[in-house]
This record gives structure tokens, sequence and C-alpha cells, in this order.
């Protein structure tokens, strides 16, 4: 366990002297801070080092915290991390007790903004059982089912598990948007409901072979591929998903 900020400033330190020897290291600040979920941060302002480590790291072993600050360093150097590091990383972050405790924060401190089901021309929660009887013999247990607040073009559907929320882009709510598109957008998160992540590696998958496979069964699933394309070019942007 290392909690003490002077020693935690120090594993920064080395970790610049390391990445970039020729170099001065600047001046490291180290707090933890009680994000909803596991997240760090460093930020390089006036010549000074900030990082902010997750509050749930408070208590990982000392190599767990050398190998985070290779990786944010190496990130704010834009440095490829050692994949030691990474490892070592993920091998602790992925560990039952650190991922509860991750969900949990998420659940206490995050805040997940939920408007209605029942848009000007959708409603999700009439196409969620549609969805439900057809492919899911009805067995699949309901979550909170919201349009979004902005009209993302890139993410057009989120399944949120740690708040059991289903969130589809109001870009889709159009009348020039085609029914089973919609349909298609919703079915791929509710496979997110049948098929949990799992972890593989010490990384978590959420698209395995089996959802892969379920999701090629969906009726339109080419022509979903195909309007992907279309709102991509359509907008210049990449190209569109469902989370």
């Amino acid at each position: 366990m290392v909690d003490s900020a002077s020693h935690l400033s120090y594993l920064y330190t080395e970790a610049f002297r390391q990445i970039e020897p020729r170099r001065t290291p600047p001046e490291v600040e180290v707090r933890f801070y009680p994000y909803a979920g596991l997240h760090h941060t460093i930020r390089l302002r006036s010549g000074r080092v900030y990082v902010r480590i997750s509050d749930i790291f408070r208590n990982a072993p000392l190599k767990v915290h050398r190998a985070l600050a290779f990786i944010l360093v190496a990130k704010l150097l834009r440095r490829r991390t050692p994949e030691v590091h990474d490892r070592v990383y993920r091998d602790y972050a992925c560990t039952p007790e650190v991922m509860r405790a991750a969900d949990l924060a998420r659940q206490k401190r995050g805040r997940k903004i939920v408007s209605s089901a029942r848009g000007q021309v959708y409603d999700l929660d009439r196409m969620f059982d549609r969805l439900n009887r057809r492919y899911f013999d009805g067995k699949l247990p309901k979550p909170t089912l919201t349009w979004s607040q902005r009209r993302t073009r890139r993410i057009l559907g989120h399944h949120d598990g740690v708040h059991d929320t289903i969130v589809i882009s109001k870009t889709l709510d159009s009348r020039d948007v085609p029914e089973w598109f919609v349909e298609y957008i919703l079915y791929h998160e509710m496979l997110h409901i049948k098929h949990p992540a799992r972890i593989i590696n010490g990384r978590r998958y959420y698209h395995t072979k089996a959802f892969r496979t379920e999701e090629e069964r969906f009726p339109y699933y080419e022509q979903a591929q195909e309007w992907l394309d279309r709102i991509a070019r359509r907008y210049r942007a990449p190209r569109a998903r469902a989370a």
C-alpha cells in the first residue's frame, strides 16, 4: 500500500527520468480524487505536473502505482507505454474487488441524465417490448430507456450496466430514419444485457464472438451497416456506431 504523497511523487519523477533521461524532471504533485469510477489524470501546467488518481487505488500495491506512473507519464509525453507496466496495471484493475469498487463509485458518484423513452417519432418502450418478444422470448429484463439529451452522431446507442440504462441518440428520433435502423441500434444495446462484458487477458471485451454472431442474425444487419457508413459520409465524421 502506498498513500504517501511524497512517495507517489517520487515514482512519477523516476518515470520521467527513465522515459526522458536528458530532461530535468518537472515537479510533480500527486493526489487521490473521488472520481466516479476508475479514472486517473495527468496535466502539465506552468512547468508543474499535476496527477489525480482514483481513490479506489489508495490501497494499491507499490508495483501497481509504479506501473500507473509510467502509463500516465508516457501518455503525457506521447510515448508508447511499455507492455510490462500495462500488464501490471490491468492485472490489478481487472480484479473482481477493484472492478466492483469502480462500479459502486459510479453508482454513488455518477449521474445519469434520463429524459424520456417516448420520442417525437419513436417510442423506445414499445420498441423494446417488441424486440424482446421477437428475439429474446420476452425474457430480457427491461432497463431504463431514454433518448439522449443531445443529437449525437458518432455514438448512436449506449448500454450502461452500472445504472441499468440504455440511451439512444436523439438523432435517430426522426421520420428520415427508418424504424428498422432504430430497432437495430436498440437490439445491439439489448445484446449487451444478454452478453455481459468478459475479461480476457486482463482486458474487458464487450463485443464477444457470441455477441457478434447473434447481432448478425438481425434481419436488417447488412442494411444497418450501410446506414452507419452513410451517416459517416454525410457528416464527414468517423463511422457512427452503437457502443
